[in-house]
């Protein structure tokens, strides 16, 4: 009955449905949240240069990452119980407020407030759009469709950096924020005037004590992850004390959604096997991801000195591999199923980061950037079977939870390796200056001068040679880590079942 009623609802919906004009309507949303992280990237040494306070410079990203990470799960939900389409609004909306805020700002800390703002809203435009991909087409066009909007990271890599320069050298750094306002705009009449949905009129039951506990929790891990060594030491009172209030608001997570009729995470379907590997494999992937946009421009600027430039092309390679891989995908899905095609994938990650492990200050650009796009193979294959499988096994009133739930392990992969891989970088590096005999005279901010041309050259080549084979040192350590993380990721996808369901 239940499941009957799924179909005769999505043949309503799609026959008043304009798909071709919703896809590009849902693309244009995806855009506008995806350019955000390279177009401010681009822009934050204008920031800063205007704004003073470096010492907050992480915090405008990572409050960004953070509110993006908490709320992802909660539009998710939300959106099975009111519609893509007001959710999705709803959150549009709040997204531009937070971007008409941020290029109003007059001080870091306003702007780190608006950047939270920003990120409130930017959490419910991934796993809707996603999702709604998947209400208006049947599982043979979704895993093709899947791949065009994974084309919007690739489009989005590689002309943020370019936008945000033009706009932050001929008008202004806050116009990298105000760019979003007519996107969102038109992103909101599209949905209006193409995406009809009928939705089950019924009393809604909203989970507010898991929300709370769920935000709770993970924004004191958060914030744990990104001020631990920095402003308080690891071993440190309060640590322990943000620690055991994210562990307990964790573990009151888990007992109140196994008991609420409406749960925020539904917790059954993580005995979904497909489910549970797609979820956790995520996890993993999502170290993966932060070790080599972080730490890859590091390598080729610092070790092979070369330009920022050229850095740059090494990690786009990644955005022009992803793309084109989600597309195969889309196809392979329908001829080799969905765990063959994410084996593959498994396969280009651990061949990526084997590269990675090899490279040396004397390798060519084009050695770094050939395991980059490896590595956007890797995740173009996974991310996409992941999300066609995921919504091929799930009814409609739980597929934008179980979308979200995926991205938020991403998420959540990605926030960890952030600051495990950051944490042996630093170590290893303060390590190896020791064994030198150089840790009175040179530290971490001293590694700095090697992503700096003018201040390298003021350097003498024994310090430049030390510094250069230090950070060469750590950086290895890290990529022996995230060569880890893709062996553990192929080990998982070898536990996907070998037949999915999928007959929705």
């Amino acid at each position: 009955m239940g499941q009957a009623m799924v179909h005769k609802d999505s043949k309503v919906r799609s026959s008043k449905t304009k798909r071709p004009y919703v896809l590009a309507t849902v693309m244009l949303a995806m855009f506008m949240a995806a350019i955000e992280a390279t177009i401010v990237a681009t822009a934050m040494p204008a920031v800063v240069a205007e704004l003073g306070d470096f010492s907050l410079y992480s915090w405008v990203f990572s409050s960004y990452l953070l509110m993006n990470a908490v709320t992802v799960l909660i539009y998710g939900k939300l959106s099975d119980l009111f519609g893509r389409k007001p959710v999705l609004t709803i959150g549009i909306i709040i997204f531009l407020i937070g971007s008409i805020l941020c290029g109003l700002a007059s001080t870091m800390e306003w702007l780190i407030v608006a950047r939270f703002v920003q990120g409130f809203g930017a959490g419910a435009v991934m796993p809707i759009a996603s999702t709604i991909v998947g209400d208006i087409y049947t599982k043979e066009e979704r895993a093709k469709i899947q791949g065009y909007l994974s084309s919007v990271w690739g489009i989005s890599a590689i002309m943020g950096p370019a936008i945000g320069g033009l706009l932050v050298e001929f008008v202004s750094w806050r116009f990298v924020f105000w760019i979003n306002i007519p996107l969102g705009i038109l992103a909101i009449i599209g949905l209006y005037l193409f995406l009809h949905e009928e939705i089950e009129k019924r009393k809604p039951q909203i989970d507010y004590i898991g929300a709370i506990l769920l935000t709770l929790s993970v924004t004191l891990f958060m914030f744990i992850l990104v001020e631990g060594g920095v402003r308080y030491e690891w071993v440190s009172m309060p640590i322990f004390l943000l620690g055991g209030l994210a562990l307990f608001s964790l573990i009151g997570f888990v007992l109140y959604e196994r008991k609420v009729e409406e749960p925020m995470m539904p917790f059954e379907l993580w005995s979904e096997r497909s489910i549970l590997i797609a979820n956790l494999t995520s996890l993993t992937t999502g170290v993966i991801l932060i070790g080599l946009s972080t730490f890859l421009p590091t390598f080729v600027q610092g070790v092979m000195e070369e330009k920022p430039i050229v850095a740059g092309l090494t990690l786009t390679t990644m955005s022009i591999g992803w793309p084109i891989a989600a597309m195969i995908s889309g196809r392979s899905i329908l001829s080799i199923g969905f765990r063959t095609t994410s084996i593959l994938g498994g396969i280009s990650l651990i061949c990526g980061s084997i590269i990675f492990v090899m490279l040396s200050g004397s390798d060519s650009p084009l050695f770094a950037a050939s395991g980059s796009f490896l590595i956007g193979v890797g995740m173009g294959l996974t991310t996409t079977a992941f999300i066609v499988s995921i919504q091929s096994t799930v009814a409609w009133n739980k597929r934008g939870v179980a979308t979200a739930t995926n991205m938020f392990m991403r998420n959540v992969g990605s926030t960890i390796g952030a600051a495990l891989l950051g944490g042996i970088l630093n170590s290893r590096l303060l390590s190896y200056l020791s064994s030198h005999d150089a840790g009175e005279e040179m530290n971490l901010d001293s590694a700095t001068t090697l992503l700096n041309n003018s201040e390298r050259s003021s350097l003498n080549d024994e310090s430049r040679q030390l510094l250069k084979q230090g950070l060469e040192y750590a950086l290895h350590d890290v990529y022996w880590v995230v060569f880890s993380f893709a062996l553990l990721s192929f080990i998982l996808i070898l536990f996907l079942p070998k037949k999915e369901k999928a007959d929705i």
